[in-house]
Formats: structure tokens, C-alpha cells, sequence
């Protein structure tokens, strides 16, 4: 297990911008009121929110803010349209969500830290901690090796369990991350595995490979979810409410449930899952914690 996460840069950084919730509407009086949901997401993190070939913003992040938004029509009984701001970081998205510049940001880890500010949704996808290797450089030891880690404590901590005796050099942002392996300026990067594999993809599929692969267990493991405002439970509900009936229509069968996750996850999705139980197991156990929504096919 994760050793505790303790008080972060997050912290302190929050506490010097005087970041405090100061909006007097709930974000759902907002979208009701304006007719818009304003997003907070990342405009290059493939598969969640990248600009795609046509110059659309696509991404498995964006379907399902797609989803949340026809569920806000369908309970508000007017159109929402959807604005996203680009913010690249938590440290850049907390203050954006705290002061009611942006509604929502997904493409998020839940740590205990992050949720003395916001509020997560239930979890919509699965993912965990991996590196990112040169081809045929995998089984190296990385004992003594330098392995570019992200601003995220979680993946530092996990890091540092395994390799001990890595020398871990702090990335600002994932771009500067690929940059340095591209450079051999490290010799691994750390991160979300799923986001390390649209990295590969983007930059080079045969000289780079996912550490372990990802027919095997990564270092850790976690869930994906979008971030809310606090005490924002009406908007949080319905959040919830579009990702759940998503995950359920999934697992009975209802093709634009399939469609979605396929198009990323799929054998001939975005991402290639190797056992795709992965993502009936995860969806199941998610809605049993919750509750089955019925569907007519």
C-alpha cells in the first residue's frame, strides 16, 4: 500500500492564492441560469481530451462529459451548451473550480489530499502505474537508473517503493516528461498507464513499450474520475447518475454504452485493453456500490 500522503506543495499553493469557495450559486443554478457547463480539461491527453485529426475535441473524458451534459437537458428541460477551458494540472484546475471559473474538470485521481478541496464523481475508468520505456529496454534494471516522475504524489510514492535506489526527476508537466526520455535525459517515465500508452503511440509505437505490459499488474492501480466544486451534491448527483447509467448500459449491451467504451478501450479502440473483464469487473463492482439502472433493448 501507498505510504500516506502527506501535506503537499497543493496545500500551500491553495493557502497562498486565498483559494476559497466565493460563488454564491451552486453550479447547477449556474447552468440553469447561463445554459452552459463549463468544462476544465487538457487539450493533448490522449485517450481522455486531445484535438483529433478533424480538429475536434475528442476523448473518452469528453463522451463522457457529453453524457453528463444530455443528462443536465434532460433535468433542466432546456439545451446546455459546453465551453472548455484548457487547464494542464491540479494545481491549475483547484483554483479554476474553487472560484466558479470552470463547473467541472475530469481526467483526475482521487487522493485523499485533493478531496479536502473538491468533490470527485464516481469513478469511470480504470487505470494504474506504469513507465515509459525505450523497446528492448524494459527488462534493464532501474535500480540506479533516472525515472522522470509527474507533479502527482501517488506515482512519486509508488516510485519510490519499487526502486528505492532510482534517482527520481520531478516532470512540471507530462510534455516535458516525453521530451526528457526522447532525450535520454531520463531513462523512464512514470505515470498513468493508459495516458503512457497514448504517449507511445503519438511519439514513436516501436521505439517506446509500456513497463509492465499491460496484460500484467501495474504498480498500483486506481480509478479515474472527474472533480466538482464542494457542496455541489444536485450537480454531483446527476454527474453521477450519467456515468452510472453509461457503466450499466455497458455491461447489458446497449450499443451507444458499447460504442463509447470500445471506441477507446476496445480491441479496436484507442487504447487496446488485453483482457476486457478488466472493465466488466470494474463497472460491476462500481454499480454495486450504487444501484442498477434499468434499460429496454
Amino acid at each position: 500500500m501507498l505510504k500516506e500522503i502527506s501535506i503537499s506543495l497543493l496545500s500551500i499553493l491553495l493557502l497562498m492564492l486565498g483559494v476559497k469557495p466565493v460563488v454564491a450559486e451552486t453550479v447547477l443554478e449556474s447552468v440553469a441560469r447561463t445554459g452552459k457547463l463549463v468544462v476544465g480539461t487538457s487539450f493533448d491527453l490522449v485517450p481522455y481530451a486531445y484535438y483529433n485529426q478533424q480538429e475536434e475535441l475528442d476523448g473518452y473524458s469528453i463522451d463522457i462529459v457529453k453524457l453528463i451534459q444530455k443528462q443536465l437537458e434532460q433535468e433542466l428541460g432546456k439545451t446546455i451548451e459546453v465551453d472548455f477551458v484548457e487547464t494542464n494540472s491540479v494545481t491549475e484546475t483547484l483554483p479554476k473550480l474553487n472560484s466558479g471559473e470552470i463547473d467541472i474538470a475530469c481526467n483526475t485521481v482521487f487522493t485523499w489530499e485533493r478531496d479536502r478541496y473538491v468533490d470527485f464523481t464516481i469513478r469511470y475508468s480504470l487505470s494504474g502505474i506504469r513507465l515509459l520505456v525505450p523497446s528492448g529496454k524494459a527488462s534493464d534494471s532501474l535500480a540506479n537508473k533516472k525515472i522522470g516522475v509527474p507533479p502527482a504524489t501517488f506515482v512519486q510514492d509508488a516510485m519510490k517503493l519499487v526502486y528505492p535506489q532510482a534517482t527520481l526527476v520531478p516532470m512540471a508537466t507530462l510534455a516535458e516528461g516525453v521530451e526528457a526520455l526522447k532525450a535520454g535525459q531520463v531513462d523512464a517515465l512514470a505515470g498513468d498507464s493508459v495516458i503512457l500508452d497514448g504517449v507511445r503511440q503519438q511519439i514513436a509505437p516501436d521505439k517506446y513499450e509500456i513497463f509492465p505490459q499491460l496484460s500484467e499488474k501495474p504498480y498500483a492501480r486506481y480509478g479515474v474520475a472527474c472533480m466538482v466544486p464542494e457542496n455541489n451534491s444536485g450537480f454531483l448527483n446527476i454527474a453521477n447518475y450519467a456515468i452510472a447509467k453509461m457503466m450499466e448500459g455497458y455491461l447489458v449491451g446497449e450499443q451507444q454504452s458499447l460504442d463509447i467504451v470500445n471506441k477507446w478501450f476496445g480491441p479496436e479502440g484507442v487504447i487496446e485493453i488485453i483482457d476486457p473483464n478488466l472493465i466488466k469487473d470494474f463497472y460491476e463492482n462500481t454499480i454495486i456500490n450504487h444501484e442498477q439502472i434499468p434499460f429496454d433493448n
